[in-house]
């Protein structure tokens, strides 16, 4: 038996390839399916099943694409109602993999469809569940999803989740290996751990959520409490995973259309096409085109993304480093954002040397910052979560966050120079490009953020644990 968590770190999302006696099966594929494949024919091994725990709000799974390169049945858990051929489980139905069994646990919650999958090994021990967004390691899945396709409040959800917990997960054996659906930095849940693989008994000792004297009602209001708003493009990743999107090949092709710095900028003007530019932050300071948009691919790219660009339609241009298109345009497809219809040949030097206009941001190194920030009165703004602020921040510093950047641009609209920060220069970047996109240019950008001015002479509040807030 062969069990391999294949993690994707910019989505801090896990699938699983599982493999027994020539039989494979996967969970939750990324868009993005060959390397499946070539595991399984590396192995001698035939893709039986495709298993998905839910329908994905947060990356649009491969699951339909798998299905047609190999043959093989998706399979979902009860309640499931998906626009294309798929086996609908029933709660407890087992599914045979060479010496193995595959058992279907119904924990609905997350979404009333959530199915956590059961691996029994050649004994019928209970040896491992993939628990999707169900439970998590350190936390359990958010109840506020799926409550429009429910019909039913984040409340009611909540009292299905912990039924669903208590009834069919908490009951497995201690040493039951949990593979989780995602890990730390994840929008689908808000305390989750950075380990990535854990075990029913420790999840019991350590997770808030399964506390063995917990209540319903203390349950539903501990895991309700402190939700951030969802992602605006979550809703429309569900939509692609339950109607089918286009194939990957399909998006590649029309992405790697190299366009001359005259044809790039017709295209931006003649299409509104948001034009991305995915190089190091650093890089993007020095020099960029004039309106577009930073968010770069060593960063959180993805979530970002659609975090901010949020309509999955939206045509994109890139402005990507040498070597590095196609990643980019695969790691746009995994939230969905299928419509790039170009790229600047050449990069950025191209665009320099047919003597276009370009702007830039002016960055200052933390001990600058230190040394202004001491001798005068001057506008810092923060934009790290509210948590991370709450949790420690410059003394005087305004937090505007940058999942909320638009519902803040009066506090950076003044005369004022706004000196801008993040936790680490990556964040503090993308927001003073949306915000001289929008024609504010009054910023300026310190450059380590949060991290890097600590260590400077500059007074910060008293340090407040993030769990205790």
């Amino acid at each position: 038996m062969k069990v391999e968590q294949i993690y994707t770190g910019c989505l801090a999302q896990g699938a699983y390839y599982i493999e027994s006696n020539g039989e494979a099966a996967v969970i939750d594929p990324l868009r993005e399916v060959q390397s499946y494949i070539d595991m399984a024919v590396k192995r001698q091994a035939k893709i039986k099943y495709i298993f998905e725990t839910h329908f994905h709000a947060d990356f649009v799974s491969g699951h339909v694409t798998l299905a047609e390169k190999t043959g093989a049945p998706i399979i979902y858990g009860p309640n499931a109602n998906p626009e294309f051929d798929c086996i609908v489980a029933e709660d407890n139905q087992e599914f045979k993999l060479g010496n193995i069994t595959i058992k279907v646990l119904h924990t609905p919650g997350h979404t009333m469809e959530s199915t956590t999958y059961l691996l029994l090994d050649e004994n019928g021990k209970e040896h491992s569940i993939f628990s999707g967004d169900t439970l998590f390691l350190g936390d359990v899945g958010r109840p506020d999803l799926a409550q429009k396709a429910a019909n039913m409040t984040q409340e009611q959800l909540a009292g299905t989740l912990y039924d669903s917990l208590r009834n069919k997960i908490m009951t497995l054996p201690d040493e039951t290996i949990v593979y989780p659906g995602h890990g730390a930095g994840s929008a689908c849940g808000k305390n989750m751990s950075k380990e990535t693989i854990g075990s029913i008994g420790d999840q019991k000792k350590t997770n808030y959520a399964l506390r063995s004297d917990m209540t319903k009602e203390e349950f539903v209001k501990e895991v309700t409490d402190g939700l951030l708003p969802p992602p605006a493009y979550f809703p429309l990743n569900v939509k692609l995973n339950k109607e089918g999107y286009e194939n990957i090949e399909d998006v590649l092709k029309k992405g790697e259309n190299a366009l001359s710095p005259d044809a790039f900028e017709a295209a931006a003007n003649e299409t509104g096409a948001v034009v991305l530019d995915v190089r190091h932050q650093n890089d993007f300071a020095k020099g960029h085109i004039p309106r577009s948009i930073f968010i770069g691919i060593d960063g959180g790219f993805a979530p970002w993304v659609g975090a901010l660009i949020k309509d999955i339609k939206q045509p994109i241009l890139l402005v990507t480093p040498e070597g590095r298109l196609e990643e980019t345009i695969t790691r746009l497809s995994r939230v969905g954002f299928d419509n790039v219809i170009g790229y600047l040949k050449g990069g950025f030097e191209a665009w320099v040397g047919s003597n276009k206009e370009t702007d830039s941001v002016k960055t200052i190194s933390p001990e600058e910052f230190a040394e202004i920030r001491n001798s005068e009165n001057i506008k810092v703004v923060d934009v790290r979560k509210e948590s991370e602020y709450l949790s420690e921040h410059v003394i005087d510093a305004e937090n505007a966050p940058l999942d909320e950047i638009n519902n803040h641009l009066a506090v950076f609209a003044s005369n004022d120079l706004n000196y801008v920060h993040c936790a680490g220069g990556y964040r503090s970047m993308i927001a003073n490009s949306i915000l001289k996109s929008r024609g504010i240019h009054n910023v300026i950008d310190v450059q380590g953020g949060f991290g890097a001015i600590k260590e400077t002479s500059v007074p910060v509040s008293a340090y407040v644990c993030p769990s205790t807030l």
